[in-house]
């Protein structure tokens, strides 16, 4: 299977490819480094990255910048951070992706558990991963030749403990707990659905 992993640089991407590597190809894709580079708030970066990648399988998106930050910091410049990029960039993965995805393929894109449980800090997260939820929702009523489109929203992950103090009384999931709600979506049958992940 080829496998497109954009944001292949960060935590959970790295881990990703590592498990996914051995069995499957997959294609590292960051912003700056990997086997292409994608900035995710330009469409036009994005189709010239599909163009690069060629048809695939599967693409996981672990992407997603937003403003982590005081609430009388947030005003319309910070929200746009993840609005554009969480949101938005996440969407025009699969808008562009469907010209080049091969039929009954998938995209995994990443929310979090902030949409139902929101802290202190991350109010332009929360509402991202929301938009992001709702659009998986609608996508996959109307993609067309069996592709599917799932969510995996995990709380804290273990490997980011630099987080851990905004989230307390949160088990950090596991990565390999995180890996399973990957697989779940990539591998399953299941489609339009937040997999969420918590330990």
């Amino acid at each position: 299977m080829k496998i497109i992993v954009v944001g292949a640089s960060g935590t959970m991407g790295q881990y990703l490819t590592k498990a996914f590597e051995p069995a499957h190809e997959v294609i590292k894709v960051g912003r700056s480094q990997g086997d292409l580079q994608v900035d995710i708030t330009s469409t036009e970066s994005i189709e010239n990255m599909f163009k690069q990648a060629g048809s695939f399988d599967a693409l996981i998106s672990t992407a997603g910048p937003s403003f982590v930050g005081p609430w009388k910091k947030l005003g319309i410049k910070e929200f746009r951070i993840g609005i554009e990029g969480k949101l938005l960039g996440q969407i025009n993965l699969v808008l562009v992706g469907q010209r080049y995805i091969r039929p009954k393929g998938s995209f995994t894109l990443i929310s979090g558990g902030l949409t139902e449980e929101p802290q202190l800090n991350f109010a332009n997260a929360s509402a991202a991963n929301g938009g992001v939820e709702a659009f998986v929702r609608a996508a996959a009523i109307e993609l067309e030749n069996g592709v599917r489109i799932n969510a995996v929203s995990p709380t804290v992950i273990e490997d980011s403990p630099q987080y851990f103090s905004f989230f307390p009384g949160e088990m950090p999931v596991t990565m390999a707990r995180l890996e399973q709600g990957f697989r779940k979506s990539v591998f399953g049958a299941n489609t339009g659905q937040v997999i969420r992940i918590q330990e």
